[in-house]
């Protein structure tokens, strides 16, 4: 049996991919700021740590208790917050630091903690966002920290490749659990939002082993947002 961490599980894609990789059979340790974290990981069989996704102590607090209850660590879903948004030359210094800290930092601090102990192989899956890959003013920070995330994923793959390690990055598009307003949602081809159980069918994917031939890579999920090729 497998066992899963998955981060900011409480709601949303994290909680999609919670309920999914559960009904799949993994074994699940989950991290949310919110204190409901608790009965979410009784309702799903796993355990649970309260904690932040930008708090390398939480992290680390997360992965000895799943390490102490399971001895194993077999796939990570590294979900996080929303950073700051605003006007490009109006965000502080401090609110890029904030959300580099949520939207890179948190996946290279769980790498640190996890890749030695992924004895055998294992699945690093990360949600990132289409700005990754078509920078919006809407989102700048978000934009930035999950490019660079981008380019992180693939030194990743190239170091760890051999060890049997992968990493890969999901871009989700505008998910239904933030509404948009109707002007964006014209703008999607396919004329609605994503819903957070088909971000997480695509994170069972990379977790298993029918993926295990891919590693460093983006895969947007935005209903054809993104034109660049």
């Amino acid at each position: 049996m497998k066992t899963a961490i998955i981060t900011a599980a409480s709601k949303g894609m994290g909680l999609a991919c919670a309920e999914k990789l559960a009904d799949e059979g993994y074994q699940l340790a989950i991290l949310s700021r919110s204190s409901e974290i608790h009965d979410l990981a009784s309702r799903l069989g796993g355990i649970a740590v309260q904690g932040s996704t930008d708090n390398v102590e939480d992290l680390t607090r997360l992965v000895d208790a799943t390490l102490e209850t399971y001895g194993q660590i077999d796939v990570v879903v590294n979900n996080t917050g929303h950073p700051p948004k605003g006007e490009l030359l109006e965000l502080t210094d401090d609110q890029w630091q904030e959300g580099f800290n949520l939207a890179l930092m948190n996946v290279v601090r769980m790498s640190r903690l996890v890749t030695s102990r992924m004895s055998g192989g294992g699945a690093i899956i990360n949600i990132s966002t289409f700005g990754a890959k078509e920078p919006s003013l809407n989102f700048p920070i978000s934009s930035v920290a999950r490019t660079a995330l981008s380019a992180f994923t693939k030194l990743f793959a190239t170091k760890y490749g051999a060890s049997g390690v992968r990493m890969n990055n999901i871009l989700p598009g505008f998910i239904n659990s933030y509404k948009a307003d109707q002007e964006i949602i014209n703008e999607i081809p396919m004329l609605r939002q994503g819903t957070p159980d088909e971000v997480a069918e695509l994170a069972l994917f990379l977790a298993s082993d029918k993926s295990e031939y891919i590693t460093g890579q983006d895969f947007l999920i935005d209903g054809g947002l993104v034109k660049s090729i």
